[in-house]
């Protein structure tokens, strides 16, 4: 998640902890924000990539336990689903819903998106590998990198990798009682207002450390994006070059990712996209805005990049098999930290370790949103052979928020173990 739901307090002004900032479940608050209401369903519809080398791939499948449970988001109010797993049964490629409203198109079924801290994968990844160089030091303070912020030297590379620094998140964040402590615009009709607004990352991060730290650092656990604004600072300080640069020289190129980009200030999707859309209140009155656009400078390093489910599913499954870090950083990417929030996994660095049961096993997995209109989806097995990576577009419905662990649940279990009910179990900790 790229930003804190603060448009889903309750009440008492606290935040439910199923809406904090971690994994997906916040991210429909953020998505839809104030619609958190019975859903209104919206027109639907299946789109299957018929591409010569997916139809190749899938020859032969229809998989209706996919099909169905793509249609669960549509029926509860999201616009549009785009989806792509790949098994031992070869790959599968569908969409439901519509491309914008008012019109009939489908998802593209391979469409540019907004993912939001799957970002963050990437950043953990390129840190880790400049780990295995030599050139960064996995427990070395990051004040020694980047002297002129003034961080508390006792927070590692680690540390920012983990959440555990207790940097306050700039994009709002809670207080240890559970009071709501707002940050930068980053959702609601504040950040409409402000939505291409340009940021600089050191803006960011001097904001953050404006404010008073959660708790002292390595000593708890808390999702903050800061940590990731300045693990590119870091990458950045360290190399000489521009994250963007580094990122395609290391992951991009190597893997061949021709619809990933780190945009900096372009608002625009690359063509073709999904439209997503933000609903919002003014003046008493319930509005609809398209946000395809967005300046997402406001999350740097944390969840401003763009992507397709192709180049996330090929993205993550070369991680997970081994092809992108040695096998001993890999594994301390996947120790779950055992203070982390475990409503999704636990935390790892860069991303959540969750255990869907014996029968299903371990998934890897980030997700992701930008402030508005979208949210990603990025699931692995440990050895990078099956994936499940989605895209989620908001549009004019309702939402009810209670809904989406379960429809996350059900897709993730559709695509890992057969569809398998129940919740899943969570990761053990680390001994």
């Amino acid at each position: 998640m790229s930003t804190s739901p603060h448009s889903a307090k309750n009440n008492r002004g606290r935040t439910p902890r199923a809406l904090r900032p971690v994994a997906v479940t916040a991210l429909a608050a953020a998505l839809l924000a104030g619609a958190f209401t019975p859903a209104v369903a919206t027109a639907s519809a299946y789109a299957v990539d018929s591409s010569a080398a997916m139809s190749k791939a899938a020859a032969g499948q229809d998989r209706p336990e996919l099909r169905k449970v793509i249609q669960t988001f549509v029926d509860a109010g999201f616009l549009g689903v785009q989806v792509r797993v790949n098994d031992e049964r070869g790959e599968w490629v569908g969409s439901a819903g519509a491309r914008k409203l008012g019109a009939n198109a489908k998802p593209p079924a391979n469409g540019h998106f907004w993912v939001g801290s799957v970002t963050k994968t990437f950043h953990a990844t390129v840190a880790l590998q400049l780990v295995g160089e030599g050139k960064i030091g996995l427990d070395a303070p990051v004040a020694g990198y980047l002297p002129k912020l003034g961080l508390d030297r006792r927070i590692t590379v680690r540390m920012l990798l983990q959440h555990t620094s207790g940097l306050f998140n700039y994009t709002g964040d809670l207080d240890p009682d559970g009071t709501w402590v707002p940050g930068l615009p980053a959702t609601g009709k504040e950040w409409l207002d402000n939505r291409f607004h340009s940021y600089r990352p050191e803006e960011l991060v001097r904001f953050a450390l404006s404010k008073p730290s959660r708790f002292e650092p390595g000593t708890g656990w808390s999702y903050s994006n800061t940590n990731y604004t300045l693990a590119r600072l870091l990458i950045e300080k360290v190399t000489g070059r521009s994250f963007d640069a580094e990122l395609k020289r290391r992951i991009l190129g190597p893997l061949g990712l021709k619809g990933t980009m780190v945009p900096g200030n372009r608002t625009q999707l690359p063509r073709p996209y999904a439209h997503g859309y933000f609903r919002y209140q003014d003046a008493g009155q319930w509005k609809v805005i398209d946000v395809s656009r967005q300046n997402l400078s406001l999350v740097a390093g944390a969840g401003d990049m763009l992507s397709t489910t192709k180049d996330l599913h090929t993205f993550f499954s070369a991680l997970n098999g081994g092809k992108l870090l040695p096998a001993k950083l890999l594994a301390e990417m996947r120790k779950p930290h055992p203070k982390s929030d475990p409503l999704y996994g636990h935390y790892g660095l860069g991303m959540f370790v969750q255990d869907l049961g014996p029968t299903c096993g371990t998934v890897l997995n980030h997700n992701g949103n930008p402030p508005a209109g979208y949210a990603a989806l990025m699931y692995s097995t440990p050895d990078g052979s099956k994936t499940l990576t989605a895209s989620l577009t908001a549009g004019d419905a309702a939402f009810d928020i209670a809904q989406y662990p379960k429809m996350l649940d059900g897709l993730v279990k559709a695509a890992f173990c057969g569809g398998q009910a129940g919740s899943a179990k969570q990761a053990k900790p680390a001994e």
